[in-house]
């Protein structure tokens, strides 16, 4: 349903967006990888954090963002899934801007927090920058709001909802918002916005800040235009970005897991790299080689939930015996001198 709806915003959008989007990364240095390229990210939408919108305006605000483009007197609602058509208002898609407020049973919509403002770390409260920013802020209908509550993330598929009583899963539309959301509080507020710390599943072993489940759904749920559309407004209003709207491989480059979309076509080099590369045998039972000819890279085999198996630096060649591993699907991340990436995908049978 969103996808549908989303179409006729994407060719309004013009290509305005990407000239916009270059310009504002013109001083990043974007050869940077890992932990060094999160840290470079982190201080570009710090600094350029300079209005800061109080929890009272973001009515306002939140008119601007998220505005339907094919029915201004509406707002699109975070984990909505259908538009009046089954005659329950709370699972709608979109409303009326000014139907906003506390009532669930007016059907009125109100501001919700993807990261709960109770397991911030501290806490933070809606006075605190983190807790009026609107980056991190969507319209969502009240009653839709309250289920969610302060539950964390939790995988599963279909539309939003509790999962196993005590986790919400935001729906196979709004995995990815919610993914890059949370990537982008972690940046701009650093520990007091940990994404372990509001889901579920294994961290990243390069990261223990960072949740694997939050990469999957980046690279699952790639960016709407209304995400790009209301990345935009926000520069407008406020001066930073959402870097893993603008470009989800991004996430990829600093932490690693599946794959995102490339929106910049920074994996080009990477695909290269990767067309040098030769995994065999694939699926592959007791032990895999890796070829490499005439260029030093690190080589680390990591479980799809993000855990490092084997790390090496070579040149040339490798092998690694797995005759221990489960029958699995693995990934195998090369990553040259000068910074390319690329991820190639193992069957161990």
């Amino acid at each position: 349903m969103k996808k549908i709806l989303f179409f006729a915003a994407f060719l309004l959008a013009g290509h305005a967006l990407f000239s916009q989007v270059q310009s504002y990364y013109n001083d990043v240095d974007l050869t940077k990888t890992g932990m060094d390229l999160k840290d470079e990210l982190s201080l570009k939408i710090s600094s350029t954090h300079t209005v800061f919108v109080t929890y009272s305006q973001l009515w306002d605000v939140l008119r601007q963002t998220d505005e339907v483009t094919t029915d201004t007197s509406k707002v699109y609602l975070m984990y909505g899934w259908e538009n009046g058509t089954d005659g329950d208002c709370h699972n709608d898609i979109m409303r009326n801007k000014y139907d906003n407020g506390g009532t669930a049973a007016n059907c009125e919509w109100n501001r919700e927090h993807v990261y709960p403002k109770s397991l911030g770390t501290p806490a933070f409260t809606n006075n605190d920058t983190v807790g009026a920013d609107p980056h991190h802020i969507r319209p969502s209908d009240v009653s839709m709001n309250g289920s969610r509550g302060n539950k964390k993330f939790a995988d599963a598929t279909g539309n939003a909802g509790t999962v196993n009583a005590n986790f919400w899963y935001p729906g196979d539309e709004w995995k990815g918002d919610v993914a890059r959301i949370i990537m982008y509080l972690y940046l701009r507020y650093g520990d007091r916005c940990q994404p372990v710390n509001v889901g579920t599943g294994p961290a990243v072993s390069t990261d223990p800040g960072m949740l694997q489940l939050f990469l999957e759904w980046n690279a699952q749920d790639p960016p709407s235009p209304v995400e790009d559309r209301r990345n935009n407004v926000l520069e407008t209003l406020q001066g930073n970005r959402n870097p893993f709207i603008d470009n989800p491989y991004l996430a990829t480059i600093i932490w690693g897991g599946p794959p995102a979309t490339d929106r910049w076509n920074m994996s080009v080099a990477g695909e290269r790299l990767a067309r040098k590369v030769k995994v065999y045998p694939n699926p592959a039972r007791d032990e895999v080689f890796i070829i490499l000819k005439d260029e030093q890279a690190d080589f680390r085999l990591v479980s799809a939930d993000g855990k490092v198996l084997f790390e090496e630096t070579f040149s040339n060649s490798v092998s690694w015996k797995l005759n221990r591993l489960p029958g699995h699907i693995y990934f195998i991340h090369i990553r040259t001198r000068d910074g390319v990436l690329t991820v190639k995908k193992l069957i161990k049978q």
